[in-house]
């Protein structure tokens, strides 16, 4: 039951939790990145997942990370948003990998494009004396890519082996 549990809340937890931050404070904590790592080695060794499983979900993270990297060096993204999309790209393997970039791009350019037109109204007096809404409208901050890896990562995890593996109906008689 406390794996079910695990599996049906850590990742989702945390993903919602670094899109908060990044939209809250524009950045993510390492920490995060961390948690999911740490959860996605403690879950999968508690599943049984097999080594060559397990190598293969570190390759896809590692690629994930590399190519976050990259853009952060560009100054496309985040270092937070690159280690975020890393540790979620750890979660979901190469089986759900190009879905879940798929949506975390779609997003993004969706989020993008609102934030863009957003700031290109004033911002209401009213909402003016909120500091994280005042740093969102200023032209010269980044977007907060978080948001849309998060929601791309919501998008997918419904179909991996994480939630396939959940007993619901053991969990819902307790």
């Amino acid at each position: 039951m406390i794996l079910d549990l695990a599996r049906l809340l850590l990742f989702p937890a945390l993903m919602t939790f670094a899109a908060a931050s990044d939209l809250f404070t524009m950045t993510i904590s390492n920490r995060v990145s961390l948690a999911l790592a740490a959860g996605f080695l403690v879950l999968a060794l508690a599943s049984g997942m097999g080594a060559h499983d397990i190598m293969m979900h570190v390759g896809a993270g590692a690629a994930v990370l590399a190519i976050g990297f990259g853009c952060f060096a560009m100054g496309w993204v985040g270092g937070g948003d690159a280690k975020v999309a890393g540790a979620a790209a750890l979660w979901f393997g190469f089986a759900h990998l190009m879905n879940y970039l798929l949506y975390a791009s779609l997003f993004g350019g969706a989020l993008t494009l609102l934030l863009l037109q957003f700031r290109q109204w004033p911002l209401p007096v009213l909402l003016a004396g909120q500091p994280w809404l005042t740093r969102l409208h200023a032209k010269e901050t980044g977007i907060p890519y978080g948001i849309a890896l998060a929601i791309g990562a919501l998008m997918i995890y419904p179909e991996t082996e994480w939630m396939k593996a959940v007993d619901l109906a053991r969990l819902a008689l307790r």
